[in-house]
Parts: structure tokens; C-alpha cells; sequence
């Protein structure tokens, strides 16, 4: 691997006509530089997100089921495959392949890991790996920030925050809401494991969060008090049972999927990113569909709020449940790799594309 400028030039194919199709160089991006060029402009990424929901909306994408790799022997670890392709002035193509080995935490790791492969949209040819974990907290979190801001039009703008789940993605999500225009006067932090509420806890105050800062001793008191629920857990399977603990009518960020009971989700107005994707896998909304019989507790996407199709109720709880789309991670993705381009910092693995001959 050898570091090159941001005119490095796709590789030619030998005996080709000028103006043919060429193979791309194939560019390796860090973690390091993830973030590197991710830190700082949460505001840019909410409008890159908005604009992609805009085009899957709009039906200028493919975003087909993810896939899940599950194994017998380690039943609560999982891979998932994510592929994906947006068009727009995005224009690439690929694929995001994420683990999920809750175990890794006992010994100090990240319960996530990922890398990215963006494919040229001409060619097919894989151009670069990008490492993901950091791309997917990222994408995942602005896409609740986002949320957030617009299913809170019409109802007074929460104040109280609380945090279900005090992990790397509730960090990310409480960053990309403080960057993005949001300050509270409370922020709630309950978590199973009271080193994790601990440790967040110690991020807030870190970051300079305004307000008090509680922890809870349940999830119960927390949701009772907060505003704006957030929860970013590990949970397989509901735990969260009580309609009543939502007598508020706060707004909800479900973005771990599986933590409400179907009959909370039932008694709720509810918006997803995709219907197709959220109603499977097990998730709450797919529980609440079985248990219901149909999908009309789905009252629209975010894209339907995005183009004022749809308005969210304010005298109701109101739950966002993203599954998550491949497409927002092919458009963080791209924008990482044009700017490590743009910079010209580029890890380029010369000779990646070996037999570029037909026929030798």
C-alpha cells in the first residue's frame, strides 16, 4: 500500500481505445481518517442524509433486505450484509458488512465492527474499503437527529433528553443532536451495566453538555421523565412492556429496533425509514404487525414527513424505528473517500487489479 496525491488516476486497461472504460485505483481509508474528516461537520452530514432519503423516496436507489449471518454457536453474534445503490449525484454502488458480537464489550472492545466497499457505478469495480463501524454510528446518528428535529414540528420542542443504551451510538446520537441545534435542560442515562451509565455519564460532562445530568435505577423512571427518548441498546427482544410508562406522549428514537413491546408500538403513532425493511427480522414493528394483523400502526416514512406528505400527531407518543439503510452509508461513505481524495491522503494499493487483459 503506498500513499499518492488526489490525481491519482484509474488504472488503464492495456490495448484499450482512448476513452474506454478504465479499471479504478483502489484506495484503502483508516478509521483515523474517518474520523478525521467526519469530526466537526455534523450539520453537512444531516443535509447529505436528508437529500439520500429524499432520492430513496423518490425511488432512485435499490436497497434490497439486508442479509444476516448468524451462527449456532454463538447465537447472539451476528453479520450483516447490507447492500445497496443511489444515484443522484451520489452515484455509487455497494456494500457494508457489519458484525454485532455483544461479547466483545466484557473485554473492553467495541460490540461493532465494519468496513464498506464502494463500486464504481460505470464499472463495477470495487474502488475503495473504508472502515465503517465509525461511518455507521455516523449515518445512523444524524438520521435520528434528523428525525428528531422534524417530528418535533408542531409540538413543543423537548427539553428532557434520555438515553436507554449508553453505548458507542448513544454517544454519537447525543453529539449529532448538540451540533445540530438541540440543548436540554435534563439529560437522562440508564444502562444494565452501571459502568456503561457511568462512563457516559462522564462523556456528558466531558462534553460540555448543559443542564443536569441524572441517572436512572430503571428504564421506567427514565422514560417517565424525559421528553425525548432515545434508546441505542443490544436488546433482542422486547422489555419495555407498559403503554402507560408513555402517558407523556414523548418522542421516541427507537433505534435499537427490538426494545418496545408490540402493544407500546400499537398504542403509539409510528414512522419507520422503510416499511419493507423495518416489518421483518423480528423487530417491534414486525411483532406489532403479527400481533395486529396488518400495518396501518404505520402512519409513514421519514421521507413522508421530509416532503410534508404526512404530519406527526402531538397529543401522541410518536416512535421512529430505523432499520437503517445502506444507502446512507454509501452516501457517508463517498463523502469520506472524495474528501480523503480532495485532501490528497489517499492509501492507494497499487497493482489491486492484476489481470486487466481479456484473453492474457
Amino acid at each position: 500500500m503506498t500513499g499518492t496525491d488526489a490525481t491519482a488516476q484509474p488504472a488503464p486497461v492495456p490495448g484499450a481505445a482512448p476513452g474506454a472504460l478504465t479499471a479504478p485505483a483502489f484506495t484503502v481509508v483508516s478509521g483515523t481518517q474517518v474520523q478525521q474528516v467526519l469530526e466537526g461537520r455534523e450539520a453537512e452530514i444531516g443535509d447529505l442524509v436528508e437529500s439520500v432519503y429524499r432520492l430513496h423516496g423518490a425511488g432512485d436507489s435499490v436497497n434490497p433486505p439486508s442479509y444476516f449471518l448468524r451462527f449456532p454457536d454463538r447465537p447472539s453474534s451476528r453479520i450483516i450484509a447490507l447492500p445497496a445503490s443511489v444515484g443522484g449525484d451520489v452515484r455509487v454502488d455497494g456494500l457494508k458488512w457489519i458484525s454485532s458480537f455483544p461479547g466483545n464489550t466484557a473485554a473492553g472492545l467495541p460490540r461493532a465492527s465494519a468496513v464498506l466497499i464502494l463500486n464504481d457505478h460505470d464499472t463495477g469495480y470495487p474502488f475503495a474499503c473504508l472502515e465503517s463501524s465509525i461511518i455507521s454510528a455516523t449515518r445512523t446518528a444524524s438520521s435520528a437527529a434528523l428525525a428528531a428535529d422534524r417530528l418535533s414540528r408542531g409540538r413543543p420542542r423537548p427539553v428532557r433528553v434520555g438515553f436507554v443504551g449508553t453505548g458507542l451510538i448513544a454517544r454519537y446520537i447525543h453529539t449529532h443532536l448538540t451540533a445540530t441545534g438541540w440543548s436540554f435542560e435534563e439529560t437522562g442515562v440508564f444502562d444494565l451495566s452501571a459502568d456503561s451509565a457511568t462512563g457516559f455519564r462522564g462523556y456528558l460532562e466531558r462534553s460540555g453538555a448543559k443542564g443536569r445530568i441524572s441517572v436512572h435505577d430503571s428504564a421506567e423512571s427514565l422514560i417517565r421523565s424525559s421528553d425525548l427518548v432515545v434508546f441505542a441498546t443490544v436488546a433482542g427482544e422486547p422489555h419495555v412492556h407498559e403503554a402507560g410508562w408513555f402517558g407523556h406522549a414523548p418522542l421516541v428514537l427507537h433505534v435499537s429496533l427490538r426494545d418496545l413491546a408490540p402493544e407500546v408500538l400499537l398504542a403509539s403513532a409510528n414512522f419507520v425509514d422503510d416499511v419493507e425493511h423495518c416489518l421483518k427480522a423480528e423487530t417491534s414493528a414486525h411483532l406489532a404487525e403479527r400481533l395486529s394483523g396488518g400495518r396501518d400502526f404505520i402512519d409513514g416514512t421519514l421521507d413522508d414527513v421530509l416532503s410534508g406528505r404526512v404530519t406527526a400527531p402531538a397529543d401522541r407518543t410518536v416512535v421512529f424505528s430505523p432499520f437503517g439503510l445502506g444507502v446512507l452509508d454509501l452516501a457517508v461513505g463517498k463523502f469520506v473517500h472524495d474528501e480523503v481524495a480532495r485532501r490528497g491522503e489517499p492509501h492507494v494499493v497499487d497493482g489491486f487489479f492484476h489481470e486487466l487483459r481479456r484473453h492474457g
